[in-house]
């Protein structure tokens, strides 16, 4: 009789286990589909509630600050609308942090959200977030040196600065050939680990060129 009750323990726990497997994907896969749609407030909510229901998992919020991060570069010229907007995905940055520490994919995301407040306003935000984007390409980089989504955004910032200053560019334009060779290499971890970047880097290529 006991063994009889742990097995159906065992089946139920297994069946359970298998529907939240399920309703995650479902969930996250229509999470892309509203972010494909340009639906942005629908597929960020959707994605807090997705990161709610699972504890250990962070990309949900990964993704839910990627896309007000992504979507923050159409609002660089109403401040108030992109403070709170970047605000929002800090959040949801802080709590992908605290699921997943020393993080290079976090951490990239989070070089992406200072570099809004960059190009929104330089003279405001440069002097104090610029050495930092180009600290956490440095650790990111530390951390995981053959990840081509580090090695790109790295070299983007990078020439970004170059230019700004004058520098040669060149160093930097075999960056992006690097990473463009990670990339043709590379395996995520799981079908919604982070896999973009690969089209960037082919356009960074043919604007060295």
């Amino acid at each position: 009789m006991y063994r009889l009750a742990l097995l159906i323990i065992m089946m139920i726990t297994s069946n359970l286990n298998a529907q939240t497997e399920s309703k995650y994907e479902t969930g996250m896969l229509k999470a892309f589909s509203l972010w494909e749609e340009q639906k942005t407030e629908e597929a960020v909510n959707l994605f807090e509630r997705i990161s709610s229901a699972e504890n250990e998992n962070w990309l949900p919020s990964y993704y839910a600050a990627q896309v007000l991060i992504l979507d923050g570069f159409t609002k660089l010229q109403d401040s108030e609308k992109l403070d709170a907007q970047l605000k929002r995905a800090q959040n949801f940055i802080n709590d992908a942090k605290t699921k997943s520490k020393e993080n290079a994919e976090i951490l990239v995301m989070q070089a992406l959200l200072h570099t809004v407040y960059v190009a929104s306003d330089g003279a405001k935000y440069g002097m104090t977030l610029a050495p930092k984007v180009a600290q956490l390409y440095e650790q990111a980089y530390k951390l995981d040196s053959k990840n081509p989504r580090v090695v790109l955004n790295r070299a983007e910032w990078n020439i970004g600065s170059a230019r700004y200053f004058g520098q040669d560019t060149k160093p930097f334009c075999n960056e992006f050939n690097k990473a463009l060779e990670l990339f043709v290499n590379f395996k995520p971890e799981s079908k919604f680990h982070p896999n973009w970047g690969k089209e960037r880097a082919e356009q960074m290529i043919k604007s060295c060129n």
